[in-house]
Formats: C-alpha cells, sequence, structure tokens
C-alpha cells in the first residue's frame, strides 16, 4: 500500500484534540484512530503492540538477525489534529497532473492560490490531495503515520537489513501534550525521529522556546453616567495591555529565528477582560526577555489601575531542543545523507513551533524532526502530495539503511 493510500483511510477519522479538556486524551474519538493503527501494526508484523489507556500507541520491529546490536531508531507522530476547521467529517479531494494554479476546493469558496502560496507553482504535474476546503486536511500529522508504517512495510517486503526499530503514535500534541504521557522506556528507542514537518527533505532540530502568558483583568463597573475617575474599564485595560507589547513582533512580522507574541484568545466586559498569549523564541535570553516584558507590563499596569486590576500566570510549555540534539549531531549529518541518497534535497531549518520531539529529547530520547511532503497546515488551504509522501518514505527508509551499516 502507498502512503496516500493509507493518509486517505486515515483522514476521514476526526481525531481533533480539545485544549479545554482535562482528560488524557483530551477527547475519546483519538481511540477511533489508535485502534485501527493497533490492528494495522500487528497486521504489519510489529511485535509488542500496545495502546495504553491514555491512547499512546507503540509497537516494535525487531532486529535483522546479527544487527540486534545496532542503535534502536523510533518513528514518531501524532494522531489528532487541530480543532479549528475540524467540526465536521474530512472529505479528501485527489487532484492529478495539478497544474500549479489557483484550485476551488470542492464546492467551498475556497481557493488554493500561488499567490497565497508560492510554492504551489513547484507542484505543478503532482498529483495533489487537499480538503474540500470546508475542514483542515489532517496531514498534520497523518501524513506522517501513514509514512511511517508504509516503510515498515517496505522494510520487511524488500528485506531491508535494518536495527531495532521503534513505533510510536500520540495523542494531543496540537494542544502542546502529546510528550507529557509518553513512556520513553516502553518505547525502547536509543534515538528517535518525529514525522511532523512540511516540506520533503526538512530536518529541524532547533524549535522555539515556548510558554503561555495569560492576563486577567479585574475591573471596577459603575454606572457610565456617574462615573468619573471611578469606573475601571477591564476591556480597556486589556486593550492597554496588548498596545503596550512590540507592534512587529508578532506571527505576521516576524520570520526564521525571529520571536514573537501572538495573541490567541480574548475576552472582556467592563467588569472582567482576558488575553491569552502564546510567547516564543528560539533563543533563551530574548525568550526570558520576553517574559520579563509581560511582568514589567503586569507591574505598570498595577502601578496605574491600582495593585490587583491584572493578574499574569506564564506557564512553561517546551524549550529548544538544539541543546540536546548538539550533543548527538549523527541524527542531523544521518538524516541528510538519507535525503541525499533518496534524490531529496535536504533543508536544515528551524521550527518555527514544536513538535512531541522538543519534549521527548529533554526526557532522555533525542528526537529531531523530519518533513512529510505537507504544507499549510491548520487550515482549509492545507494540502500534499502524493509524491512528496513517497519521498519521505524513500527519506525514512534510507535512514533504517544507515542506522544498519
Amino acid at each position: 500500500m502507498k502512503a496516500y493510500e493509507r493518509l486517505l483511510k486515515y483522514v476521514v477519522v476526526r481525531t481533533p484534540s480539545d485544549e479545554n479538556s482535562e482528560t488524557v486524551p483530551s477527547s475519546v474519538c483519538q481511540f477511533d484512530l489508535a485502534r485501527l493503527l493497533e490492528a494495522e501494526m500487528k497486521d504489519l508484523g510489529l511485535t509488542d503492540v500496545v495502546l495504553d489507556d491514555q491512547c499512546y500507541l507503540y509497537g516494535k520491529l525487531p532486529a535483522t538477525a546479527g544487527l540486534e546490536d545496532k542503535p534502536a531508531i523510533g518513528f514518531i507522530a501524532h494522531m489528532d489534529t487541530v480543532s479549528d476547521y475540524c467540526d465536521h467529517d474530512i472529505k479528501p479531494i485527489v487532484t492529478e497532473n495539478y497544474d500549479g494554479g489557483e484550485l476551488k476546493l470542492g464546492t467551498s469558496d475556497t481557493v488554493l492560490s500561488p499567490k497565497n502560496f508560492p510554492h504551489l507553482e513547484s507542484l505543478k504535474g503532482r498529483t495533489l490531495i487537499t480538503s474540500d476546503g470546508t475542514t483542515v486536511l489532517g496531514a498534520d500529522d497523518k501524513a506522517g503515520i501513514a509514512e511511517i508504517l508504509t516503510m515498515i512495510e517496505r522494510v520487511q517486503e524488500e528485506k531491508i537489513p535494518h536495527g531495532p526499530l521503534c513505533v510510536a503514535f500520540t495523542p494531543d500534541e496540537e494542544i502542546g501534550t502529546g510528550a507529557s504521557h509518553f513512556n520513553v522506556e516502553q518505547f525502547g528507542a536509543d534515538y528517535g525521529y518525529t514525522l511532523d514537518g512540511d516540506t520533503e527533505g526538512e530536518i529541524q532540530y532547533e524549535n522555539f522556546n515556548a510558554c503561555k502568558a495569560d492576563f486577567v483583568i479585574k475591573g471596577f463597573n459603575v454606572h457610565p453616567g456617574s462615573s468619573k475617575d471611578t469606573m475601571i474599564n477591564a476591556s480597556l485595560v486589556a486593550m492597554e495591555i496588548n498596545n503596550a507589547l512590540p507592534s512587529m513582533e508578532t506571527p505576521r512580522g516576524t520570520e526564521d529565528y525571529e520571536g514573537f507574541y501572538h495573541l490567541v484568545s480574548m475576552s472582556g466586559e467592563v467588569a472582567k477582560a482576558e488575553l491569552h498569549y502564546i510567547v516564543r523564541d528560539h533563543d533563551k535570553d530574548l525568550f526570558e526577555a520576553k517574559k520579563k516584558t509581560l511582568k514589567l507590563i503586569e507591574k505598570d499596569m498595577n502601578e496605574k489601575w491600582g495593585e490587583g486590576t491584572v493578574t499574569l500566570t506564564i506557564s512553561e510549555q517546551y524549550r529548544n531542543m538544539a541543546e540536546i540534539i548538539s550533543t548527538c549531531m549523527h541524527l542531523i549529518d544521518n538524516a541528510k545523507k538519507a535525503c541525499e541518497n533518496a534524490d531529496v534535497t535536504p533543508l536544515v531549518l528551524p521550527i518555527r513551533g514544536g513538535t512531541d520531539g522538543c519534549q521527548l529529547s529533554f526526557k532522555g530520547l533525542p528526537c529531531p524532526n523530519l518533513g512529510t511532503g505537507g504544507h499549510a497546515y491548520h487550515g482549509p488551504y492545507e494540502h500534499i502530495t502524493v509524491e512528496g509522501m513517497d519521498k519521505s518514505v524513500d527519506v525514512v527508509t534510507e535512514l533504517v539503511k544507515l542506522y544498519a551499516e
């Protein structure tokens, strides 16, 4: 079975995670895909296949005889999708021989255009997979799952010599908790790779340092006709807080290694308002400076409006795994060589986000990230090509060969 055929089967199983849930997994529907994958892994001959009660799925492919002492290499992808644009069933559309131009998605008003996504011109002639324009596609990260299992199938069918191989599929990556309950010991790998990137050939081991920053503003509400020097409008204070942040340090105004403050959601009335940010920076010192800026704003607002008006809560999320991966750069060197062996151009790029591998690297499992061939994740423009998926399978297959040498 080809990777894209697996993808088409997986994306129709809805698996949005829920950031407001306190359960693990955050949504019970993730078990629907996990059980399907559990059966498929067993059919492919994986051993020690375990689906635990928190929706983490593990399996192993024992080494070829004589290669048991080679490093155990793990491959990881996540089962959940974002909840945005995922409130009803996903209907994938396959467009053969894509012409590189504008493409209307299904009967929706969504148009995939090179004006917004210039790389589309480079996909001319490929077979393009999209949603119908009303949902995400779910290639993030079901493409990674499909490519891992296709590699496992190929290794066995072609009798490719290999060391111990470990496979895991996780829940809740999109809400930042995918690695929180990951059992590194049970997984059994010495080193790992997540398949959760974009373009085929991507190799990523530098990610953001990340935290959440939540402001709660307590207002003082009195009749507007008699409120001079008395009323404190929490919504207006919230606007002051946002305006105090550097105006260009937003996702729209930054790229590459530049960090940002991102206002994810807000709510407000006179008596109470809330601002919810995520804060990101690759550089540890600049990341700490951003947190210091937020704390200074809290201090200034309370000095202006009265102590207790503004409360800031900062919650750490993940750290830059580069400090771990830098001690085992063979992971990156071999990934580059695997790309070259697969006739794919290696693209070493910083991650403007995070993966399960960020946290796993600090749990003792160094785990850079590889591309899957997908683009424009987290929205109705998400797309991937059959050819990009095939090349991604080639890359991980070549990795298996390299670690068996």
